[in-house]
């Protein structure tokens, strides 16, 4: 029971005084005179807890602009875009100087039926987010599936910057592969430049590592200096804005009349990236739209070294404890001596036939030899080598070295 129930059925039942119950049970005398008040014109009924809402409201903001949130929402929802409160208000505020605030109109959704409120989830607080700090540093590129007419399921290729979220490049294929990632990537450069990291997750078109060696992609990669990044397996999350943008796109596709070639959808692809790129306000940017983001700042480049891989068969390796790679030659295991002082660094092997070289991931050259088939190990030849990165051969462009860390610094961006 709760306590004015209580204390007017106390009073009317044992006769006590309104000001004894009120100083008893420290609440003021003059809210039990209200409530009494109440008990003898409505009864029982008068004792239930009442709205404090004022019965008019005459500076009211909402009823003035309504009808204008409301048709603004349905039309984003018809055209397949988001239509949130925020994206609402943002829209709003390019076409009439007075807007309602967020809260004004996710309230306005609720009473007409648009929106259903959701139990509250974690903190803001407790989130971990990474976003680069410039545009072109990193690249997020994934492959979805989209559903045509007739029931074909066609892939479409999405890369967007990581920092200005803006849509690089959204291709349609029949049967994405790692040269159409290739020529989708150089197509989209012309526009918005080379990046500095590209990241992926790990399917095949786009690497090969699982394999011991090098995707299409990868090699392009190595020979453009830029920086190539994996996610975790079975981690989403490490490519997950990229991962929202295929949820954003698809809610445009569902809205729109179903393609019937590939082309066709090609050219929805086509409208949805430009008006993402430069009329669609996004909220993790500070509803500028990417365009906006992107331009906004100075933009990175690649900066690794350019390893020329042309007519070499590339493979990835860890130097062993020992100091050794392998490296299997017409069916027999072969095993490379490096030195044990780099133990645990990635590198990369390029092969061509029996000439051999081994880099570090930053194009250092660790060594050069002609394999000697005859012999499972291929012993250091002369002085072990210098735990001093090198840049040697014709395989690392001009300039590579200027780039080169140190052994120290090497190891820390393998961990």
């Amino acid at each position: 029971m709760d306590k004015a129930r209580f204390l007017v059925e106390t009073h009317l039942r044992t006769g006590r005084p309104i000001a004894e119950l009120a100083a008893a049970h420290q609440v003021h005398r003059s809210w039990l005179y209200k409530l009494l008040a109440r008990h003898r014109a409505e009864g029982p009924a008068g004792l239930e807890p009442r709205s404090k809402r004022p019965r008019t409201s005459p500076t009211r903001i909402a009823d003035r602009h309504e009808d204008a949130i409301v048709a603004l929402r349905k039309e984003l929802r018809d055209a397949g875009f988001d239509a949130g409160a925020a994206t609402i208000q943002s829209h709003l505020a390019r076409r009439q100087d007075e807007v309602p605030s967020i809260s004004t109109i996710w309230r306005v959704l609720k009473t007409r039926g648009f929106v259903t409120p959701q139990p509250h989830k974690r903190p803001r607080s407790s989130w971990k987010r990474f976003e680069a700090e410039l545009p072109n540093e990193t690249w997020q590129a994934d492959v979805t599936h989209v559903t045509i007419a007739q029931g074909q399921v066609l892939e479409v290729l999405n890369i967007i910057d990581d920092h200005s979220r803006a849509c690089i490049a959204s291709r349609a294929f029949l049967h994405a592969r790692s040269a159409d990632v290739v020529r989708t990537m150089h197509r989209a450069a012309t526009t918005w430049g080379y990046p500095e990291t590209f990241l992926t997750d790990n399917g095949a078109i786009f690497t090969a590592s699982s394999r011991g060696g090098l995707a299409a992609l990868q090699t392009e990669l190595l020979s453009l200096g830029i920086a190539t990044k994996n996610s975790r397996p079975y981690h989403p999350q490490t490519c997950g804005k990229v991962e929202r943008f295929h949820q954003t796109l698809k809610r445009y596709l569902a809205e729109q009349d179903p393609p019937a070639t590939k082309k066709q959808l090609q050219r929805q692809l086509d409208t949805f990236a430009a008006a993402y790129n430069d009329e669609r306000p996004h909220r993790a940017i500070g509803r500028r739209t990417p365009t906006q983001a992107f331009a906004a700042r100075e933009k990175a480049h690649p900066r690794g070294p350019k390893i020329d891989t042309l007519g070499y068969r590339i493979r990835r390796d860890r130097i062993s404890k020992t100091g050794n790679v392998t490296l299997r030659y017409r069916g027999r295991l072969h095993h490379i001596g490096i030195g044990a002082a780099y133990k645990g660094w990635r590198v990369i092997l390029l092969v061509a036939g029996r000439d051999i070289r081994v880099l570090s991931l930053d194009g250092t050259q660790l060594r050069r030899l002609t394999l000697n088939t005859q012999n499972d190990y291929q012993p250091i030849e002369g002085p072990p080598p210098d735990r001093s990165p090198r840049i040697g051969g014709s395989h690392v462009s001009d300039g590579a070295g200027a780039g080169a860390v140190s052994a120290l610094v090497h190891r820390r961006v393998q961990a």
